[in-house]
């Protein structure tokens, strides 16, 4: 461990592990909001921020608890489609609030291609928002509406008892996981129509 007269003692959050003041530095000195994407082993949560000298200023937020509060969501909150409907929802409110450009700020997480934070982005990059983002970490159009989920719950229909412990959650809120591509399709929908009334892409 290091110590010694000269030695400096990190800020709080970086002893914790919670922020990375240099990354910080760069992102507040690109002069645009960042879209915040966080998740946790339930839920997604997306932010639009602005950097100000007396604190971190929220412009826009979007959870996925909202998703099922608010448009009908039966799904699980904390998987690839829950991801990009809460940055389709997160786009739509920072349109709203009049953000048109933002940077990622993915905080400590590791980026890894065709994760949950990446959908968060192609969320709200469909919407209209301009996020600098090479496409090919995006999740498939396959894992976004979730049909890997839908196949490997057709696949394990076979066999009951392992079918009813992996999709509890979604059968407990009666949705068939075999049927949440089109679940998805609808709750996309709802979203984009609470926003643009009768226009549906």
């Amino acid at each position: 461990m290091a110590k010694g007269p000269r030695y400096c003692v990190p800020y709080r959050r970086r002893r914790e592990g919670k922020t990375n003041y240099r990354l910080r530095r760069k992102l507040i000195l690109s002069g645009l909001p960042r879209l915040v994407a966080r998740k946790t082993l339930k839920h997604m949560i997306a932010q639009i921020i602005e950097a100000k000298v007396e604190g971190d200023y929220v412009i826009a937020s979007a959870h996925s608890k909202q998703l099922v509060r608010d448009f009908g969501w039966l799904g699980y909150c904390g998987n690839i489609p829950a991801a990009y409907l809460t940055g389709l929802l997160c786009g739509f409110k920072a349109l709203k609030a009049g953000v048109r450009k933002a940077i990622l700020d993915i905080g400590l997480q590791r980026p890894s291609k065709g994760c949950r934070v990446f959908a968060v982005v192609k969320g709200c990059l469909d919407v209209g928002l301009e996020i600098p983002c090479d496409p090919s970490v995006f999740p498939s159009e396959e894992r976004i509406c979730g049909k890997h989920i839908a196949e490997y719950a057709s696949m394990l229909s076979s066999q009951p008892e392992l079918y009813e412990k992996f999709f509890s959650q979604y059968l407990k809120r009666g949705l068939k996981p075999e049927n949440l591509p089109e679940h998805f399709i609808e709750v996309k929908k709802r979203i984009i129509k609470a926003f643009r009334g009768g226009e549906v892409d």
